[in-house]
Formats: C-alpha cells, sequence, structure tokens
C-alpha cells in the first residue's frame, strides 16, 4: 500500500511542477501578463491537486505524502519571496508587480491552506468543495471585477457586486464538477445532485466572507468559513 501512495505522490509532484513550471515560462516570455499568470495558477493548480487524491489509498498516510506536495512547492515560494532562492519567472507568474515580496502573501497563504486541508479533510466532500470555493470563486473574482465590475460593494469599496457574483458562481460551478468526479469515480456517495443545494449555501458564504475588506487573506478566510459551514451536511 506505501508502495502505491510513493508512487501516486511522485505523479502528483510530476503534474503539479509540470503545471507551475508552463504558467512560468509562459508569463516570462510575456505570452500572459503576471496578473492574468497568477490567475490562472490560482484556478488550475487546486483542481489538479485535489483530484489526484484519487490516486491515493486511504491508507493512514495517505493525507500526509499528498500534503507534502503543497508543503515543499509553498516552502520553495517563501525561498523565492524571501529572496533566498533566485526564481524571475516564478516572480513574474506569480506576483501582480513583479515584486518577489508578493509571494510571502496571497500565494504563501495559497498553499498553506492547501496543506492544512488535505490533513484534516482528506476525501471529504467539505474539504474538497472549500478548496474548490477558494480556487474557483476567489480565484476570478479579481479578474470579473476589474474587467466587468461596475458596481462597488457598501462595506468594501474597491469590491463589486459583478466579482461577488463571480466568487459564487465561479466556486459553485468547480466545486460542482470535482464532486462529480469524484462521485463517478465511487469516492463519495451517490447521488451528486444531493449535493449542490448545500453546496449552493457554502458558495453563498465564501462569496460574502471574500467580500470584506481585507484583500490579503483571502486565501485563507474562504476556505475556513467554507469548510466549517459544509460539515454541517458533510
Amino acid at each position: 500500500m506505501l508502495h502505491n501512495n510513493l508512487f501516486a505522490l511522485l505523479l502528483t509532484f510530476a503534474v503539479s511542477l509540470v503545471w507551475l513550471r508552463l504558467n512560468d515560462f509562459a508569463a516570462a516570455r510575456g505570452w500572459v501578463s503576471s496578473r492574468l499568470s497568477r490567475k490562472i495558477i490560482h484556478v488550475g493548480t487546486g483542481p489538479l491537486f485535489v483530484l489526484c487524491w484519487l490516486l491515493f489509498n486511504n491508507a493512514p498516510e495517505a493525507p500526509y505524502l499528498a500534503a507534502l506536495v503543497p508543503l515543499l512547492i509553498t516552502a520553495q515560494f517563501a525561498l523565492i519571496g524571501l529572496g533566498i532562492i533566485k526564481d524571475e519567472a516564478a516572480v513574474q507568474a506569480m506576483s501582480r508587480t513583479g515584486d518577489r515580496r508578493e509571494i510571502l502573501r496571497g500565494p504563501l497563504f495559497y498553499g498553506l491552506i492547501f496543506v492544512l486541508l488535505t490533513v484534516l479533510y482528506w476525501k471529504s466532500p467539505a474539504g474538497v468543495a472549500a478548496l474548490m470555493l477558494l480556487c474557483g470563486g476567489d480565484g476570478i473574482a479579481d479578474l470579473v471585477g476589474r474587467r466587468w465590475g461596475r458596481h462597488p460593494l457598501p462595506w468594501s469599496r474597491r469590491k463589486t457586486w459583478e466579482g461577488s457574483l463571480a466568487v459564487f458562481l465561479g466556486g459553485w460551478l468547480l466545486a460542482a464538477a470535482v464532486l462529480a468526479v469524484y462521485v463517478a469515480a465511487g469516492a463519495f456517495p451517490a447521488p451528486w445532485a444531493a449535493y449542490l443545494p448545500p453546496l449552493a449555501a457554502v458558495a453563498l458564504l465564501a462569496a460574502a466572507v471574500e467580500s470584506l475588506p481585507p484583500e490579503e487573506i483571502d486565501n485563507l478566510t474562504v476556505p475556513l468559513a467554507a469548510v466549517l459551514l459544509a460539515r454541517l451536511w458533510w
């Protein structure tokens, strides 16, 4: 069993690193902007990692082995942000302005919450939903808000109703899609449709939390609030 999980760990590492390096390469070449690359990484990394959970069996060590992937990648992010490792491609891909110190905020929190929820909510609908709401919801809010946002929120003038709607819809859709894969794989009990109404309530809470003024801690507050509410159903 350990041998199977070690193989799953190596494959998960490979998938995650290839995805990140492809985005680093695209940002360094100027094919996508740093802001867009940051959001592509934010939206896409999580689903790839969570789907790789299905490669692991249910041995007690499985969640800890899987958590090594975001833990080691996050450690690398921290070293880049601190200037200990020089990686200009990564800085361009993960920062808004090209300042490496930005990696020590949003991207670092993103990785840490994946480590925490992987260990605490391994292969649970609550954990999967919370992480997908972070990726699909919070991940696209800034893009939608900046392009189509016209109506600021009364309690958070830098955010918009359009961005909050994107959090709700984007997060709900991505979480529903990944939950569908888990149900189809037999990892979660059917029917899939039973997950959708409570998921809407969790997505609404995630959108409300994301709308609050503090911006640098969304990667922590959104999934933590979502997982606590999701536990009422799953």
